[in-house]
């Protein structure tokens, strides 16, 4: 197997939030959902869900970006 053939889905974490059910289904689109995290806060950066590296928020013109700060060892 050709290593450009495997997927693997990245995902960024920016913060968490604990809220009811029913609010959560009462909210509509553009609703805004506080987090935990600060401005300053680095992300978690997740392959297939395993957290890989830590990264921080970079604004170019109107894309938003994640800046890889550290790797994280494998865990044995």
């Amino acid at each position: 197997m050709a290593v450009d053939s495997v997927k693997v889905e990245i995902s960024v974490v920016l913060g968490k939030s604990v809220i009811p059910m029913h609010q959560l289904l009462r909210m509509g689109r553009g609703a805004v959902i506080e987090l935990d995290a600060k401005q300053a806060d680095e992300v978690w950066i997740l392959a297939n869900g395993q957290p890989v590296a830590r990264g921080d928020i970079v604004i170019q013109g109107e894309k938003i970006c994640v800046s890889v700060t550290r790797t994280l060892a494998a865990a044995a």
